[in-house]
C-alpha cells in the first residue's frame, strides 16, 4: 500500500528524488520549500518528509553541512515563511475569503479559525505546524483575523523551533538505522501520517468536551467574527 502511494506521488513530492536532483544545493532548496510551504499560499509541498530526509542525508554525509547549522537555517526559514503568510493575510484581509467555491480560502474558514483560536489560544499555531496544508493556511487566517503581531511572532517562533529541528533531528537519529535506510520511501509516507496524529487527537478531545458541555457549542462571546483573539 505504501509503495503504491509512493509511486503515485509526483517527483517533486518525493523528498529523496528532490534532494538528489538539487545536489549541492539540497539544503538551500529545502530552505526555499519550507519558506514557501509555511506561508506563500502553496501548501502542497513535502515539508515534514523533506525535513526528515535532510536529517537522514546529513547523517549519511550526502549533505555536507553541520547538523546544528541546518537546524538553525531551517528554523529561520519556517519562521520567516509564517511571518510572510501572516502579513499576506493582514494586508489582504478578508478579500482572500470571498469565494465560497474556493478550494482553500472559503469565507467560512475565517469564522472557523476564529473559533479555533478562541478555543485553543495561540498554541494553535504550534499544533498546526505538524499538519500539512493547515500550517500554511492558519498563518494567513491569523493575519486576516488581525491576531496581535507580537503574540503571533512568539508562538509561531516556538512552533518553528519545535517543528523544523525536531523532525530534522529525528531523521538524523534514524539515518544510520539500516531498516529506515532500506525503506526510506515508506518511512517518509508513515511520517506524514504520524504528523496528522496531534490534530486528530485534538479533534476527538474537542468532540468529547462538546458532548460533556453542550452549552459550549453555542455563542459564548461577543468578539467580532473576523478578529482573532489575543488571549
Amino acid at each position: 500500500m505504501l509503495s503504491l502511494a509512493v509511486m503515485l506521488m509526483p517527483n517533486w513530492m518525493d523528498p529523496e528524488y528532490l534532494l538528489n536532483w538539487l545536489g549541492d544545493w539540497a539544503l538551500w532548496g529545502t530552505l526555499l520549500v519550507v519558506f514557501i510551504e509555511c506561508g506563500l499560499l502553496f501548501p502542497i509541498l513535502p515539508g515534514d518528509s523533506l525535513l526528515f530526509a535532510v536529517g537522514l542525508f546529513i547523517a549519511h554525509g550526502t549533505i555536507d553541512v553541520p547538523l546544528w547549522l541546518a537546524c538553525v537555517l531551517l528554523t529561520v526559514a519556517a519562521f520567516l515563511g509564517n511571518v510572510s503568510g501572516y502579513y499576506i493575510g493582514r494586508g489582504l484581509g478578508t478579500t482572500l475569503f470571498r469565494n465560497p467555491n474556493a478550494r482553500f480560502l472559503k469565507p467560512k474558514y475565517i469564522e472557523q479559525t476564529h473559533d479555533f483560536f478562541e478555543r485553543y489560544g495561540p498554541r494553535a499555531l504550534v499544533m498546526a505546524r505538524f499538519v500539512p496544508i493547515v500550517r500554511t493556511f492558519i498563518t494567513i487566517v491569523a493575519g486576516a483575523g488581525r491576531m496581535d503581531a507580537k503574540k503571533f511572532f512568539l508562538w509561531t517562533g516556538i512552533g518553528a523551533v519545535i517543528w523544523a529541528p525536531g523532525i530534522t533531528l529525528l531523521g538524523h537519529a534514524l539515518g544510520n538505522v539500516q531498516f529506515i535506510h532500506d525503506h526510506l520511501e515508506s518511512a517518509l509516507i508513515l511520517l506524514v501520517l504520524v504528523s496528522l496524529i496531534p490534530m486528530v487527537v485534538e479533534y476527538f478531545l474537542a468532540r468529547r468536551r462538546n458532548r460533556n458541555n453542550p452549552s459550549s457549542e453555542g455563542p459564548k462571546h461577543a468578539a467580532p467574527k473576523h478578529a482573532v483573539t489575543n488571549d
